[in-house]
């Protein structure tokens, strides 16, 4: 009855009411910033490698690497897998254009979280709630926001990469579906649980240099594996644009297609317009405000046009047909086995835990920051310790619970957090707009990159840019 009632909500949701807000959001910003993802790319390089003026404080990489490190992790593989077992070659297509429209709709929320942010003993925090209750004066919507956020993130995606995880070791002789995914859990909960009481910071320290390496590693992987079987590149791209636009096959089973599973698996991927990576974005200390905006712009960029890319061909180029009984990490395993041998699903299991890791990391930065608006201070001992063991435990059931119930539980909180966000989104962006217009003049004048909130007409009280 609970799959029944998930599959109907996302039926609903993914099928009629997200598409239609995010192709025509992704749109609007585009033409609104004048195609600011494209044109202002040399600046986008140019903000992520600049240092703050406080040495302690945040920088805009330091806060890419947040945003990056949650939007980077199982998803890019087992998730663009299920989308080509289940919706065909054609799923990567829009999985793309999720990608390069979604970009303008990142710029706005994540310049948005810039504009907002409120200066606290430890740094800076911002996010959706935070501009929800001081540009639409409604504390009540901001604290919904922040529930969903905690569900989405603090339940539905970890629990999904901690399935994701066990999942890779299918395919080795000691796996039993019965109590594998069950250690597995224990294992990556105690470690997460670990790092969460402050205990891990060498673990964290290492990972966030391993993590970047590894992501390298993955794409160049990928890269070889294409090259090597080159001679199906032709045929890869042909079925990637005619099953794209079947559109016969598409209107016959909608709730099926490739439109629909790309479109989910490109927003679960690179989350712009869910109102996640702002909470990283608040935290960096940076000259204006566009500038954060168009590293977020960079990050969906590396996550879908880079690492979904590199799964997706590594897969297509492979030979192997795609069919939902290889549905998830069986589909990348089994591509991996063809062409490299038995190297192959020992290297995806290896980026697998590594990136799993991360988003876990990442994705209670994330709750956290959402507690610390909630609460308006940082939670007592008493508290953090109930909310570790419930976050652990979280990791711990979600390896042993069906993937289609995580799949549709995640894609329902994702998509309530997209309804609440996007609205906002679009009802404040005349102030980003506005940001990025003071930022172009100054670009085009030479002049020294400042910016005040008074430059752009903004009547609510912010903590900063005054």
């Amino acid at each position: 009855m609970i799959d029944k009632i998930v599959t109907g909500v996302n039926d609903a949701l993914y099928t009629y009411i997200l598409i239609i807000i995010l192709v025509l959001t992704g749109i609007y910003f585009t033409v609104r910033t004048k195609f600011a993802q494209f044109r202002l790319f040399p600046q986008q390089i140019k903000a992520v490698t600049e240092k703050p003026k406080d040495k302690k404080g945040v920088s805009s990489f330091q806060a890419l690497m947040v945003s990056t490190a949650s939007r980077v992790g199982t998803g890019n593989i087992i998730g663009v897998s299920t989308a080509i077992c289940l919706g065909g070659f054609g799923s990567v297509f829009w999985m793309w254009v999720i990608a390069i429209i979604g970009g303008a709709t990142a710029f706005i929320e994540s310049t948005l979280a810039q504009i907002y942010k409120r200066k606290g003993s430890d740094g800076f925090h911002g996010g959706p709630a935070y501009y929800i209750e001081t540009g639409l004066r409604s504390k009540w919507l901001a604290v919904v926001f922040s529930v969903c956020l905690v569900l989405t993130y603090g339940v539905g995606f970890n629990m999904l990469a901690s399935y994701n995880l066990q999942s890779t070791f299918s395919a080795y002789n000691f796996y039993d579906p019965n109590t594998t995914p069950w250690i597995i859990g224990l294992v990556l909960a105690v470690i997460v649980g670990y790092c969460l009481f402050g205990g891990g910071k060498r673990i964290a320290k290492v990972t966030s240099v391993l993590v970047p390496i590894m992501g390298v590693a993955y794409i160049l992987v990928a890269l070889v594996i294409t090259l090597m079987n080159a001679k199906m590149l032709p045929e890869v791209f042909s079925r990637i644009f005619s099953e794209a636009f079947d559109f016969g096959a598409i209107f016959g089973g909608f709730g099926g297609s490739c439109i629909m599973y790309g479109i989910k698996r490109g927003l679960f991927s690179n989350e712009a317009g869910v109102g996640s990576a702002p909470n990283a974005s608040a935290s960096a200390e940076v000259d204006h405000p566009v500038q954060q905006g168009l590293v977020q712009v960079l990050s969906v960029f590396i996550d879908t046009l880079l690492v979904c890319s590199a799964t997706a061909f590594m897969c297509m180029c492979s030979g192997i047909e795609p069919t939902k009984a290889l549905s998830g990490a069986p589909f990348v395993q089994a591509a991996l086995l063809t062409t490299l041998g038995e190297v192959g699903p020992v290297f995806i299991t290896a980026a697998m835990i590594l990136f799993a890791f991360t988003t876990l990391i990442g994705n209670l930065y994330y709750v956290e920051q959402s507690m610390f608006f909630m609460l308006k201070r940082k939670p007592g001992k008493a508290f953090s310790t109930i909310y570790y063991i419930i976050a652990s435990l979280v990791i711990f059931i979600g390896a042993g619970l069906s993937a289609d119930l995580l799949w549709g539980i995640a894609d329902i909180t994702m998509g309530v957090m997209t309804i609440i966000n996007i609205p906002v989104i679009i009802i404040l962006g005349k102030y980003a707009l506005r940001a990025l217009d003071d930022f172009d003049k100054k670009c085009k004048s030479g002049k020294e990159m400042t910016f005040h909130v008074q430059d752009i007409g903004l009547p609510h009280e912010t903590d900063c840019w005054r």
